[in-house]
């Protein structure tokens, strides 16, 4: 396991004080995870970034990839109607394949929940960032700014069927898998290489026996986690009900997720997509007008580009979402992330409430310039 290089301790003092400005209460979330709570939250995809050991019982566990996750469920656990917590610690993700990234990272942060609705929640948690990131030295600092509140509402007013939307909204985060999700086209044999169509419509033992060979034949041995039954039964359902996409809407989609630069300009854009093809999207731009309206009077000091096609990894998220990029680092190393994910409390179990965070990765954030 490869961990990153120490970071001066002058420098990590000034990147940890935008997170000590106010009241929170200091919290250290276990290092290891269910599996099954990750997976059930994030998605299969993000199984391929998770070191994964067994437990006791057989059950499997995954070191922390984040801190989001854990510290969402123990405030659902404690009953509390308002949480403020912040943290540092490390944290654990395979790196792709030929990358030179850590496998141990050294993770800030702060997560809201409860009272933490509105734009200025939001603006406040994407100011902090942005100040903790430039506390690091950094001077090629940008704001990349999405909504998944946007393109649900533009999801929506296409009236996509439903797989179709989850699979398109899962895959905002990687622009490959975007254009894959977009022209997705259901066969007879169904998505996963033709194995949901085989199980669809079979008595539900068959499909878990076709699982199991399946499991069998590529040496497979399960530990813990979902069972041939439940794989089954999902497959088959996707196989059932997925819907194909029409073509004015692949069109429509594509045009809008491809706006990316200055906010207002994009509004106006996705406002005269909207127009010109008869959606129903004002409300959603004028919310998301304000929230990033707000970013100024959070401290926000450096270019803000709105990209409506923007997501991040973690499928909890699910309003304004941001990341602080580097022109040094490029896309794919982000200096500090977070958003909205207001639906993370009622999939814990909790009740529905307000929620937001942010990190900062210390080690990028450091400059020496």
């Amino acid at each position: 396991m490869t961990v990153e290089p120490a970071v001066p301790p002058e420098v990590l003092a000034r990147i940890r004080a935008p997170f000590l400005e106010g009241a929170a209460e200091p919290v250290d979330p276990p290092v290891l995870l269910p599996l099954s709570l990750l997976l059930d939250l994030t998605g299969e995809a993000l199984r391929a970034r998770l070191f994964v050991v067994a437990g006791e019982g057989g059950a499997e566990l995954a070191l922390r990839p984040d801190f989001t996750a854990p510290i969402a469920r123990a405030h659902v656990e404690s009953g509390r109607a308002e949480g403020r917590y912040v943290y540092e610690g490390r944290a654990f993700r395979v790196p792709p394949p030929g990358s030179d990234r850590p496998s141990e990272f050294l993770q800030l942060g702060l997560e809201r929940l409860g009272a933490a609705a509105g734009p200025a929640a939001d603006a406040e948690t994407a100011g902090l960032a942005w100040r903790a990131a430039r506390a690091g030295g950094r001077d090629d600092l940008s704001l990349l700014v999405g909504d998944l509140s946007v393109a649900d509402a533009l999801l929506a007013a296409l009236e996509t069927p439903p797989l179709a939307a989850g699979r398109i909204r899962r895959a905002l985060s990687d622009p490959d898998a975007l254009g894959r999700a977009l022209d997705h086209r259901p066969s007879p044999q169904g998505p996963a290489g033709g194995l949901a169509g085989l199980i669809a419509g079979r008595p539900e033992g068959e499909g878990a026996a076709i699982v199991e060979e399946v499991w069998a034949l590529a040496g497979v041995q399960p530990v813990g986690g979902r069972t041939a039954l439940e794989i089954a039964r999902r497959l088959g359902g996707k196989a059932a009900l997925d819907e194909p996409l029409s073509e004015p809407s692949r069109h429509i989609l594509r045009r809008a997720f491809a706006l990316q630069g200055a906010p207002d300009a994009v509004l106006d854009q996705l406002a005269a997509l909207a127009r010109e093809h008869g959606l129903a999207l004002d409300p959603a731009l004028d919310a998301a007008s304000g929230r990033l309206g707000a970013l100024a009077a959070a401290g926000v000091n450096g270019p803000i580009v709105f990209a409506p096609g923007f997501g991040r990894p973690f499928s909890y998220y699910d309003g304004m979402l941001f990341e602080v990029r580097s022109a040094a680092l490029g896309p794919d190393r982000p200096v500090a992330a977070g958003g909205r994910y207001d639906r993370l409390p009622p999939a814990l179990g909790g009740p529905a409430t307000p929620a937001v965070g942010c990190m900062v990765r210390p080690a990028r954030a450091w400059s020496e310039r």
